[in-house]
This record gives structure tokens, sequence and C-alpha cells, in this order.
């Protein structure tokens, strides 16, 4: 049953892989802004003052404008540094200075500030391959955010950041996958 689960996963993140891949840079462009504008809307709605957020890959919905705008308005930014353990540590980052983490990502150069620095921010952004309707999370099979997520006392509400094609009505279900509590696209925030 499991390997069927899994083995549906694969073929959905390879076929949205592809779909990322194929975009076309003025279709980035765009979504970028939306992106960018939506993530601000969110952030100044819940009066976030501490955020978790990742630096986005190549093909990855593009974060670092809104990082930018954030760093400038004087919010404090934890980014994930992945370790070896399957774990994130966090670091507030020293600027633009970033380098290629484990999990071939890339992650801000900073002091580690362990993986329980996570608990005191107000919002945390995380990356997806799709949300389904349910508030499912889909992530790229590494886990670092389920075991993050999975691990919190009390978690403050945490976002992924999808492009539209990826809000699916359901994403295969396994026992270790943790729910979001709203996702952002380029043209909406949704709130489950």
């Amino acid at each position: 049953m499991d390997s069927d689960i899994a083995h549906r996963k694969r073929a959905l993140r390879a076929e949205l892989r592809e779909r990322r891949q194929n975009l076309t840079s003025s279709e980035r462009e765009s979504a970028t802004a939306g992106f960018t504008q939506n993530l601000q809307s969110l952030v100044l709605d819940l009066s976030a003052r501490s955020i978790s957020c990742y630096l986005s890959a190549r093909n990855e919905p593009d974060t670092r404008p809104f990082l930018n705008w954030a760093t400038a308005e004087g919010i404090r930014i934890l980014f994930p540094i992945s370790r070896e353990d399957g774990l994130l540590d966090w670091t507030v980052g020293t600027g633009d200075e970033e380098f290629t983490g484990i999990s071939g990502m890339p992650e801000a150069v900073g002091t580690l500030l362990g993986p329980i620095a996570i608990n005191d921010v107000d919002l945390i952004i995380v990356p997806a391959a799709a949300v389904d309707e349910s508030g499912l999370r889909m992530g790229w099979g590494r886990g670092y955010f389920d075991k993050t997520l999975g691990s919190m006392e009390k978690c403050p509400p945490v976002y992924a950041v999808v492009y539209d094609s990826e809000f699916l009505e359901e994403v295969p279900r396994e026992v270790h996958d943790q729910p979001v509590n709203g996702l952002v696209t380029p043209t909406r925030i949704i709130a489950f």
C-alpha cells in the first residue's frame, strides 16, 4: 500500500517539476510579482515581526524579492539549514551570502541557532510541490519540513508557496505528511 502511495508521489513530483521547468521567463516574472505581493499581504495581515522562509532555488517560486522587502521592513527572518540527521537548523543569515546545502538547495550563511529556534517565529513559509484542498502539503520527498512541523509543540501559521496549478484537489497522503494552514500563489492567499 505505502509503496503505491510513494510511487504516485514520485510520478506527481516529476510532472510538477517538469511543469516548473517549462515556465517561460515572462510567466516566471509575472508569478514572482504575484508571490511577492501576496507574501507581503500575508505578513502584514498577521502582523508578523519574525518569520521563517527559504531561499528559493532556480525553478522554485521566487521568494527573494519578498525577502528583500521583509529585510527592509526590519522583519527578522530565519532561514532553514539542512542537517545530516534530517532535521533543520536555523540561521538569521548574514545578508547576501549563500551556499549549496547538503540537500542541494541554496542556504543562507550565518550562525546556527539550533532546531528549536523556529519556535519563536510568527509565520513559517515553506516550499512545496503541491497542496491539496484539505491543506495537505506534498514536499519534494526529503522530509525536512514534515519532521520539523511534526515536532513543534505549538506551531505558528504555516503557509506553503506554490503556483496556481499546484493547488490540487488531492495529493497522495502518507502518515508523516504534515498539513499547512494556508497557501500563497501568484493570484491568491488561501487559509484552510
